[in-house]
């Protein structure tokens, strides 16, 4: 009898979710914070699995990666010295270094794990940014290494998993104080993925209510990601730049001034398009104020997310009938 297929099937809500066909399992590896895992797929290529979860593909990663990146480091007169929260793939690292003002980029990135794992299986994400000569990596906490550093940036990014467990945290005003507290000078700029307003609309109105409260502007770009299914979005913050106000030909000749070519989703047109608000998200962020702001004291969410621990985002069979023959390959030596 031939194996039943497997499939990734993840839920982005209580009610709602995607599935991917699964091919082989080419690694695992157990880190001391979470198992880690790439699996063939079809659809996305090369797939990025953190517990069950999945992190980022290696087809049509950039659609994520380069709004991420871009509109903020376009936007900023000169930004030198760039600090990366998570991101430990490396797709965000590879965008920021194609900048030829950058001259440093710190990687704050929990789990050492998720580089060394990224860097071997996934090259064509982050096309070999981790042996860059301006890059450094700071193992541990991001939070505590914002609160405890007294190095300035130009410009941070935070790159993180949903905001539930220990991520929570970051995700709080404290802690984006901290983070504002870190600039070089006003022209300072913060860019973080704020959720779907689709799965997730409480929860993306919970961050714009946060960020209000620590930075003068708050610009929402919304971008729909294959590998995560749905409508995302990016929130660029800054007490000086104003994303918006740059036309698509200042952003297309900032790009080339600065050396910044062969991007596949971002332009001066997709920046304008992505920051155009549909009425059904105009009312969602007019009425972001209505919400209470995340806090260390609290730092709970409106929409369900945890949705892992029951463990119902892990690759199963289609029938769920029989066991899967393990056939992935032994875990590579993260020590």
């Amino acid at each position: 009898m031939a194996d039943q297929p497997r499939y990734i099937v993840e839920r982005l809500n209580p009610d709602f979710g995607f599935f991917v066909r699964a091919g082989r399992t080419l690694q695992t590896a157990q880190t001391r914070h979470q198992r880690l895992e790439i699996v063939e797929s079809e659809e996305f290529g090369k797939v990025l699995l953190l517990d069950g979860v999945t992190q980022v593909a290696s087809r049509h990663e950039f659609i994520y990666h380069e709004p991420m990146v871009h509109p903020a480091l376009a936007a900023h007169p000169r930004c030198e010295d760039v600090l990366i929260i998570g991101g430990g793939d490396g797709g965000i690292l590879r965008q920021v270094l194609r900048y030829r003002s950058v001259r440093k980029a710190v990687l704050a990135e929990l789990d050492e794990g998720v580089i060394a794992f990224s860097d071997k299986y996934l090259p064509e994400v982050n096309g070999g940014a981790f042996r860059d000569t301006r890059v450094r990596t700071e193992i541990g906490d991001g939070r505590a290494f914002v609160e405890r550093t007294d190095e300035i940036f130009d410009a941070v990014i935070m790159d993180m998993t949903d905001p539930f467990g220990p991520s929570a945290l970051l995700y709080t005003r404290e802690f984006f104080r901290a983070v504002k507290a870190r600039f070089r000078d006003e022209d300072g700029i913060f860019v973080m993925h704020t959720e779907s307003p689709i799965t997730r609309p409480r929860t993306f109105q919970q961050c714009l209510r946060t960020l209000a409260d620590v930075f003068r502007y708050r610009r929402t770009m919304t971008v729909f990601i294959p590998m995560y299914a749905v409508l995302w979005s990016v929130t660029i913050c800054s007490d000086s730049i104003d994303v918006a106000a740059l036309t698509p030909a200042e952003i297309d000749a900032r790009l080339k001034e600065r050396g910044v070519t062969g991007l596949d989703c971002y332009t001066g047109a997709t920046h304008q398009a992505m920051l155009t608000v549909m009425p059904f998200l105009r009312e969602l962020i007019d009425d972001a104020n209505a919400v209470s702001p995340i806090t260390d004291a609290f730092p709970r969410f409106l929409d369900e997310i945890d949705l892992n621990s029951d463990g119902g985002l892990s690759i199963t069979q289609a029938s769920g009938d029989h066991p899967m023959p393990s056939t992935h390959a032994e875990p590579p030596d993260l020590r």
